[in-house]
């Protein structure tokens, strides 16, 4: 692992990412969080500015990213989706080049990946992807690490990837197992099946690395022996009702509930990149109960707060993981 240098490199997709690199970022990822619990200095990047520009917002990204920075010695600045000109008063292209100008790295969450991308084609600096509709590629490292914390491996685990699959978190969960050595199960209505594209490029990381990948709307097939099973929100904020009245109705089937937990095996854990909709209380839970009458969607209340769930330590280790993304791809300031 000492010889893998990811210094200066981008980080937008898993797609650019050998296996041993992001087997790197892991690991890399378990030290500093080793180092955070003994409570180790590791502000080796002090004197350096971050740029984070979120036009959407967030809670686990943005707080992981001011942490982490934090931690490894640096400024950040927040832009948030009124506080930056970008691509409305200022291109793309102009405003990486001013940020990389002023800054050693910039972090983008937003809207299509085509933006990401061509920040990084013209900062000098590197850029991280913190979420696009395409890819969430810093929450894959998270998800990682949590999952060889409680296995001890990757490689051979059986992963089920339940709801909405065409989107950043299934497009991204399929990448990584597909190069990791995890068998990737898409378990849901084949009208969110993944972009069939994507799925065969997948099948040749897969063979490479001994997994398989599957797509399946039966459910009791698709859990059955799982070792992880994950889910996502199935809807983004500001979607009209009809687009949530069709999702419901095609998804709960594949709701994340006791009888899918019951038929994995035995030490199966469930994930959830979070938020999640599991009980009413919370603004946005009302209103799914009031327009359509439930009282919990994409999981169940009993099974995300089962000790199945490892939801809020895939959380935490969005912090040491985006530490790990920054600190192997800045160069030192000492």
């Amino acid at each position: 692992m000492n010889n893998i240098d990811l210094t200066g490199r981008d980080f937008l997709t898993l797609r650019d990412f050998k296996r041993e690199e992001i087997e790197y970022l892991i690991e890399l990822a378990a030290i500093y969080k080793d180092k955070k619990k003994n409570g180790e200095m590791v502000n080796e990047y002090m004197g350096q500015n971050v740029a984070l520009i979120f036009e959407k917002t967030s809670t686990r990204t943005r707080c992981s990213f001011e942490v982490a920075a934090h931690d490894l010695g640096m400024g950040t600045t927040y832009l948030d989706p009124q506080g930056s000109q970008i691509g409305k008063k200022e291109s793309i292209a102009d405003t990486a080049r001013v940020l990389g100008s002023m800054f050693e790295g910039i972090e983008y969450r937003g809207f299509e990946q085509e933006i990401v991308e061509e920040l990084a084609k013209y900062s000098k600096v590197p850029v991280w992807n913190g979420l696009t509709n395409e890819y969430h590629p810093t929450q894959m490292i998270a998800d990682m690490l949590t999952i060889k914390e409680k296995f001890g491996k990757l490689e051979g685990l059986k992963f089920v990837y339940m709801g909405d699959a065409r989107y950043n978190m299934g497009n991204s969960l399929m990448i990584a197992c597909s190069k990791l050595g995890l068998d990737f199960v898409a378990c849901t209505n084949k009208d969110y099946f993944p972009n069939e594209e994507l799925v065969n490029e997948c099948k040749k990381y897969a063979e490479e690395s001994g997994a398989t990948v599957t797509l399946t709307e039966d459910v009791m097939e698709g859990t059955k022996d799982a070792d992880i099973i994950y889910t996502d929100v199935w809807v983004s904020m500001g979607e009209p009702d009809s687009v949530w009245e069709e999702r419901i109705n095609k998804l709960m089937p594949y709701q994340v509930n006791k009888k899918a937990i019951d038929n994995a095996k035995d030490s199966v854990i469930f994930m959830h990149c979070l938020p999640a909709y599991h009980d009413l209380k919370t603004k946005v839970g009302k209103e799914i109960n009031e327009k359509f009458g439930l009282t919990e969607m994409e999981v169940t209340d009993e099974v995300f707060e089962s000790e199945k769930s490892v939801v809020f330590d895939e959380a935490e280790n969005r912090m040491h993981s985006i530490k790990a993304i920054m600190a192997a791809t800045l160069k030192k300031s000492r």
